[in-house]
């Protein structure tokens, strides 16, 4: 048996997330349905978290198994033939057997980026949102400096969700502005479902609301997805990158 490792970008805008579902496109079906082709065998991907809907990334990760020993140059691109122009394997290694893309990752990191050129090159990869940059960076940093630590992140995750365990710990959140774009980075150990989307828009809106930093950490104890602000829209999203 062997155990590959793949690295991934996608373009989000057309898949309804990184998971299989039923009766909906997939990054992580696609990408099955391929390899399946090539190795003429149904094998299990193993991502390293998932993307919702619209999402995009930079350097998912992902393993699987299989009793075929790949040639790994000819798969990389036999794979990438098969597959659309939104997906692209970008890296791929033989990993140990005991390698799981999930379970062994130590840190995430995410930005979102925001523009407020309008442009038909930018309006599928960022959010158009001017009122943002009337607001200093420095005020979104004091507020997301609050958010670094381990806590329990309930108001920030999607009401219907199967987890169960909802401490994260975040490790780095930081804005920045570059000329006509501002860039959120975020890196923790896991993530729960909507919860960079929501981050991003509840500080948005206590920084537009002029209420006390402090506000944050008020959402944080209530644990209720109702304290919290709006999520933000997914195309501005991408996963950047995973270490282990």
């Amino acid at each position: 048996m062997k155990n590959y490792r793949l690295k991934i970008q996608y373009f989000g805008k057309k898949y309804a997330g990184w998971q299989i579902q039923p009766n909906v496109k997939t990054v992580q079906g696609e990408i099955v349905s391929k390899i399946n082709i090539i190795t003429g065998s149904n094998i299990n991907l193993i991502g390293s978290g998932r993307t919702d809907a619209g999402v995009h990334a930079l350097g998912q990760i992902a393993n699987f198994q299989t009793e075929t020993d790949l040639n790994l140059f000819k798969f990389q691109h036999s794979l990438n033939s098969l597959l659309s122009n939104d997906v692209a394997i970008t890296e791929i290694s033989e990993v140990p057997l005991k390698f799981n893309s999930r379970f062994d990752a130590v840190k995430r990191s995410y930005f979102y980026l925001f523009t407020n050129a309008k442009s038909p090159f930018y309006n599928d990869y960022s959010y158009q949102y001017n009122p943002i940059f009337n607001i200093k960076t420095n005020k979104l940093n004091h507020i997301s400096q609050l958010l670094i630590g381990e806590y329990d992140f309930t108001s920030f995750c999607r009401k219907k969700t199967d987890t169960e365990n909802m401490v994260c710990n975040i490790s780095l959140a930081k804005w920045k502005q570059l000329k006509d774009f501002i860039i959120f980075r975020i890196d923790a150990n896991r993530f729960l479902h909507g919860m960079v989307r929501t981050i991003v828009g509840t500080v948005l809106q206590i920084a537009e609301k002029n209420l006390p930093s402090e506000k944050i950490i008020e959402i944080i104890n209530q644990k209720s997805r109702e304290s919290a602000g709006r999520a933000v829209v997914a195309k501005g999203l991408f996963l950047l990158d995973v270490k282990y």
